[in-house]
């Protein structure tokens, strides 16, 4: 009886497997023919975007004062430092070493504010991506829809595509079209 079964089987597979490969690139095909792709560099329309300028050059307006304000703290850090090398075999123990957890004290706030600031920039610029690529998936949805494109792939994940089908400056256009 099993053998009846796996002499149907060893029939049956390569029957399937040869109708595959006969019918498979039919089906393929004709797929193909009706689709309609395009790609695009999310990265690059998000970036290249006008708001995304505006609020870039804000972004990097307020991290290079905020660099500014950490390099005086650093600063006023090292001259501390700096004095209480100078003053450590001349002053009073007690002196020394309440100098010595002043200096400890700034150090950690300094560091701890370092920490913080980074978080926020990094917070700040996370989100005014965020902002920008939720819009840019709209218009990229409106793109699709409009121009009749059965989908819309990353070009990060595609190993070839015909540049014909890149629709990163039409996005890019549309984006700055929308969003004034």
């Amino acid at each position: 009886m099993r053998l009846t079964i796996f002499k149907k089987l060893g029939v049956i597979c390569p029957l399937l497997i040869l109708s595959f490969l006969v019918c498979g690139p039919f089906t393929v095909s004709s797929f193909a023919a009706d689709s309609r792709i395009g790609f695009l560099d999310i990265q690059k329309a998000v970036s290249s975007t006008k708001e995304w300028k505006n609020n870039f050059d804000q972004f990097k307006s307020d991290f290079t004062k905020e660099k500014q304000r950490i390099k005086l703290k650093e600063q006023k850090i090292k001259k501390m430092l700096e004095d209480l090398n100078k003053q450590s075999f001349v002053l009073d123990p007690d002196l020394k070493k309440k100098k010595e957890d002043d200096f400890r004290k700034e150090k950690i706030e300094f560091e701890r504010y370092v920490q913080d600031q980074n978080a926020e920039f990094g917070k700040k610029e996370k989100e005014m991506t965020q902002e920008i690529l939720l819009k840019m998936m709209e218009v990229i949805k409106k793109i699709g829809k409009e121009k009749n494109y059965t989908m819309i792939l990353e070009q990060k994940v595609v190993l070839y595509h015909d540049q014909g089908n890149d629709l990163t400056d039409v996005a890019i256009r549309t984006y700055d079209r929308t969003n004034k």
